[in-house]
């Protein structure tokens, strides 16, 4: 227990290990006044109060809490933890006392922590408020733009200024220059241990910092930006708890629509559907997770967000970031936005590499990883994949298994746990011999577990691609009788706005993934919405093909993007006659 607490805090007066309030307090006690362990801080003013019993009771409790009196007495504004600790097992309760409450409030921790997270518990918390991160971000585009920022540099520039004042940059009356070495000095002391840290740190500089379009700005803008995110943003994330974390994604990522909006080929993966992904894949604390083609890192702050909430000290969390979320980019402008995402969410120790995902199987192999997360290119160019798969490109210029020929290769190189990939549609269906190809390698090895056809602008205001989600059990080869589980996921309550892309303007979507879940977990059939149906290789892998219709839904705006999904569909295929 002292060990876990903090030696350093701990505060012994008498010879048996007790702490006694009789030597301290300057009046004669009766009753209880030797308590097991104490451990103190003075800057902080935070006291933890321990005492060990074998089993507990009413009295052990009336026990622990004449102590926090005392205690109180000594100095009535010290903030209490007071913790009952089983002798015998790892149970504990714990109570939590403000300065100057009489009163307790029981919590529901089941682990010892660290002193330093005790102290945590009395510091004051931002509020979380998604509606003014929401209409500041706007303003804050604004802002960036008036300075000169492009869109493409946007998400990199804020990033990296949100993780600098997280970590009190100080940049009043300061030169540009010197607001930019500041910095610097941040980021290269919370890369300190990281993977690769010269290749992100170099990133960061070059492709940021000394940027014409950041190094260029007046100082009196510079603060004008740093002001607004320091008053404006951070004050409405509490990035200590889980929504704190989704808000936080989301302000990242909303910038990432402008670089997709530069870059018709940029897929980023939308916030709400990697949660979905996340709890499709039914993450626990052992879960190691594996990005192949990372991009931002989406799926690796999903996903780590949620296996967080699986923990309780922080060391389980220190580990967690440290050893169980890996992620490769080959696109180092991308990479870098990766570094900084992950950074925002407080992790600088993360297992992101720069590279090609075909490159590091010995890695992926040796990483022990039992989930994958990806949303592959979907027309990669020769030079970024291996010569013998490039071979299968003939005259074309770009994959034409779109993307489908990355989930081969990841899925055999890991060949255990699960695989959640997006792709675009032409990859559910059978036009392609290559793909089809691809499709009857994939089930000699692995299992199709589900497919989930997602909405038609899931993208926008980036690429245009029509995504699907397959779902894989891998090492399993699949069974000729298995049903695959087919989802209609079309309509997600996400509308579009100008400027900051599709937003759940109604506040709908999280009733709406419930029953997407729901229908996924119990493989339930639902006209209009889902169907399970045993396929093959030759098959087409999408609810569409097999689903029964439900008429009594359709409206005139079903109709408009079922249309515009199949213009989009045909614009990608050029090779697909229609007669």
């Amino acid at each position: 227990m002292i060990q876990t607490v903090g030696r350093e805090f701990l505060i012994s007066n008498i010879e048996n290990n007790e702490f006694s309030y009789q030597q301290v307090l300057e009046r004669s006690l009766s009753g209880h006044y030797k308590l097991d362990i104490r451990f103190y801080d003075e800057a902080s003013e935070t006291a933890v109060l321990i005492e060990t019993k074998r089993r507990f009771t009413s009295a052990d409790k009336d026990q622990l809490f004449a102590y926090v009196a005392l205690e109180q007495e000594l100095n009535p504004d010290t903030n209490i933890v007071a913790i009952l600790a089983n002798t015998e097992n790892d149970l504990i309760k714990v109570w939590q006392f403000a300065s100057t409450e009489a009163n307790g409030i029981e919590l529901s921790d089941t682990r010892l922590k660290s002193f330093e997270e005790y102290k945590f518990y009395f510091v004051s918390q931002n509020v979380n408020d998604r509606t003014a991160v929401l209409e500041n971000t706007s303003k804050l585009n604004k802002l960036l733009h008036d300075n000169g920022i492009p869109e493409k540099l946007r998400s990199q520039f804020v990033g990296t200024c949100l993780l600098a004042l997280k970590e009190k940059l100080k940049f009043k009356g300061l030169s540009t220059a010197q607001i930019n070495t500041g910095i610097n000095e941040i980021l290269a002391s919370m890369l300190h241990n990281s993977l690769d840290r010269a290749t992100k740190l170099s990133l960061l500089k070059t492709k940021i910092l000394e940027s014409q379009s950041v190094s260029s700005i007046r100082a009196e803008e510079y603060h004008k930006i740093l002001l607004f995110i320091k008053k404006n943003i951070l004050p409405y994330i509490n990035d200590y708890t889980s929504e704190g974390h989704d808000i936080l994604s989301y302000f990242f990522t909303t910038f990432n629509k402008y670089v997709a909006r530069e870059d018709k080929n940029q897929a980023f993966t939308p916030n709400h559907i990697a949660h979905f992904m996340c709890k499709v894949a039914r993450l626990h604390r052992n879960t190691r997770v594996l990005d192949p083609t990372c991009g931002s890192g989406t799926f690796l702050v999903q996903a780590m967000s949620q296996i967080l909430k699986e923990c309780e000290t922080a060391s389980e969390k220190k580990h967690v970031k440290e050893n169980q979320i890996y992620g490769i980019e080959f696109d180092e402008n991308v990479y870098g936005l990766a570094t900084t995402n992950m950074l925002i969410h407080g992790d600088g120790n993360s297992n992101i590499q720069a590279g090609s995902c075909f490159d590091k199987k010995q890695w992926i192999e040796s990483s022990d990883i039992n989930l994958v997360l990806m949303n592959p290119p979907y027309n990669a160019s020769k030079n970024q994949v291996p010569t013998p798969y490039a071979r299968l490109f003939g005259s074309k210029s770009t994959d034409p298994t779109k993307g489908l020929g990355f989930v081969q290769y990841i899925a055999d190189a890991v060949n255990h746990g699960k695989l959640l990939t997006l792709l675009p549609m032409a990859c559910a269906l059978t036009s392609s011999s290559i793909i089809t190809d691809c499709k009857e390698k994939m089930l000699q090895k692995h299992t199709l577990d589900a497919v989930f056809s997602l909405p038609p602008d899931m993208f926008y205001p980036g690429a245009s691609a029509v995504a699907i989600c397959m779902v894989f059990n891998l090492g399993q080869p699949h069974p000729s009788n298995f049903e695959t589980f087919f989802g209609y996921y079309r309509v997600d309550g996400f509308e579009k706005r100008k400027g900051v892309g599709r937003v759940d303007i109604n506040e709908v979507w999280d009733s709406i993934e419930s029953e997407w879940l729901s229908l996924y977990r119990h493989r339930l059939e639902m006209p209009g919405k889902s169907v399970n149906k045993i396929v093959s290789a030759t098959d087409e892998w999408c609810a569409e093909a097999y689903m029964e219709t439900d008429y009594s839904t359709l409206s005139k705006k079903d109709f408009v993007e079922t249309m515009q999904s199949f213009a989009a569909y045909l614009t990608q295929n050029e090779n697909v006659r229609v007669n």
